[in-house]
């Protein structure tokens, strides 16, 4: 074990399934001789040589069709979008190409797409936005959303090692603050599996990725309160029944994502516990969200669109009050 960051973690996976397989390459802007936007691939031409660290044209487009190719003959690429919000240029390859391909003829499609998300760091409507809710509704796809340095590192290898196409995203917020003990040799993280990241008995609160950090602070705010958080780690495939599992202990339910209010995967979630769980609810289901505007390019208005640590510690303590 030794302690790395987020995106410490993240490149020593990727390096690991590098060195492990032949068949993986990276391909991306910028993330060869410059190492990525982020510096996730520092290194890593050096290391591997450009045939397999690829520093691609300005075009999402090329990036996804290249790697969907591929993937169909065989190999094994790890895509990085600059950040999360351009991977629209490339909707078609992934949406109508990729995520059919094994429906269709059953060719494993094996693509991992890097994906830099979410804001806290003031970069407006164009390289803040969190995404997973879109994707979420295509079959074919999968979509892990990790929060931790030691689940990044091992999602990533078994997305890298999955045969269908996998967004990965990464929540930029969290690459150089948060720190963990994460395992140097080789594993793996089951996609589709959720994570208990503090045990209660009170209320529920369902999240992922960096907004698990966010729930932490609220629920300690509480005091006498105990709270269940519950970081699903992945959205597509979802851990129902561990959301299931905690709501019929508590009761109460407060889903919290950074994405938008409408239509975003909170909803889905709300939904299912409603469909099935609702005799063991004692209050309506409650969901923190981000309003339903692009984010803003303004310090003050991004805090008041992401949620807040008061924004949660108000939605508990309304939940606990019923």
């Amino acid at each position: 074990m030794s302690e790395k960051t987020y995106l410490q973690a993240i490149s020593d996976g990727l390096r690991l399934e590098m060195r492990r397989d032949k068949r993986v390459f990276v391909i991306g802007e910028d993330v060869g001789v410059y190492g990525g936007a982020f510096k996730v691939t520092l290194g890593f031409q050096e290391e591997f040589g450009p045939w397999r660290v690829i520093d691609a044209p300005l075009s999402e487009t090329a990036i996804l069709g290249g790697a969907t190719g591929a993937a169909i003959m065989g190999m094994r690429p790890v895509a990085e979008m600059q950040f999360a919000d351009f991977i629209s240029c490339g909707w078609d390859h992934l949406v109508t190409v990729a995520a059919k391909q094994r429906w269709r003829a059953g060719t494993p499609v094996p693509i991992t797409v890097r994906l830099p998300s979410g804001g806290g760091f003031s970069g407006g409507p164009f390289h803040s936005q969190n995404p997973e809710s879109s994707f979420a509704h295509i079959p074919g796809l999968k979509c892990v959303c990790p929060a931790t340095p030691a689940d990044a590192k091992g999602l990533l290898i078994s997305a890298i090692e999955d045969p269908n196409p996998v967004l990965f995203f990464e929540h930029k917020h969290l690459y150089r603050r948060i720190k963990g003990e994460v395992p140097d040799e080789r594993y793996t993280v089951p996609i589709g599996e959720a994570r208990v990241h503090q045990e209660g008995e009170d209320v529920t609160l369902v999240t992922w990725g960096a907004m698990v950090y966010t729930a932490a602070e609220a629920a300690a705010r509480l005091g006498d309160v105990s709270v269940e958080i519950v970081d699903l780690r992945s959205i597509l495939p979802w851990d129902k029944e561990a959301v299931l599992g905690s709501v019929r202990k508590t009761s109460k339910v407060l889903v919290l994502h950074e994405d938008t209010h409408t239509g975003g995967f909170g909803a889905e979630i709300a939904a299912t516990i409603a469909e099935e769980a609702f005799e063991d609810l004692d209050a309506p289901i409650k969901r923190v969200t981000a309003p339903d505007t692009p984010v803003p390019f303004s310090p003050p208005l991004e805090q008041a669109f992401i949620p807040q640590v008061d924004d949660v510690v108000k939605g508990l303590e309304e939940l606990v009050a019923y």
